[in-house]
């Protein structure tokens, strides 16, 4: 299924039912990222607040409820080959995505750590790396912004922030996305994924 229509199919039918929707595994969220995204659903209402193109990035409103963030949280770290802790390159309450063996290229991360792919802030956006093609439709979507560091020559242009899931159908483009930075940081750990789960 195309990705962008699977997606659209999860927030109906969250909104419909009145009741979370989250894939049930990283394996089902992977039937999702496995490809780029040709057409993400638009997120809901205005693009919340953000502070632009200052540093530090932060965005302003629209946060994540608690329940949602830990969701995420949870998800993240349950990605093979991840582990959590006090972000290197950001605020002290950030929690970064750093893996064990990192095999991806130089714009897969966030540098100069050469293993955090990412980070969760406390009210639940994300500044991660992506996949090029997969920006754009993002951005465009309203989903995301670039994180003005990347317009920097010494710095990846991967560099993005994802704003802060509200519920469990947005929660669920927001883990599409960040199982798409993971594959793009540890290609090894995502192939042997995929080798194990068509076993």
């Amino acid at each position: 299924m195309e990705f962008g229509v699977a997606l659209r199919s999860c927030a109906q039918q969250a909104h419909d039912q009145h009741a979370p929707f989250v894939a049930d595994s990283v394996e089902d969220v992977a039937q999702l990222a496995g490809r780029v995204l040709p057409a993400p659903p638009a997120r809901p209402g205005t693009r919340p607040a953000t502070t632009g193109l200052e540093i530090p990035h932060d965005q302003l409103d629209q946060f994540s409820p608690p329940e949602i963030r830990a969701a995420l949280v949870a998800r993240a770290q349950a990605l093979p080959g991840v582990f959590t802790g006090p972000s290197p390159v950001s605020e002290p309450s950030s929690l970064a995505l750093r893996l064990r063996d990192p095999s991806g290229p130089w714009e897969a991360f966030l540098h100069p750590s050469r293993d955090e792919f990412g980070h969760v802030h406390r009210t639940g956006f994300l500044h991660l790396t992506l996949p090029r093609p997969m920006i754009a439709p993002l951005v465009r979507a309203g989903w995301a912004e670039p994180h003005p560091i990347s317009r920097r020559p010494e710095w990846p242009d991967t560099i993005v922030m994802l704003y802060a899931p509200r519920d469990d159908a947005e929660l669920t483009v927001t883990l599409a996305a960040l199982r798409a930075s993971w594959r793009q940081a540890a290609p090894d750990a995502a192939e042997h994924t995929t080798t194990t789960e068509k076993e």
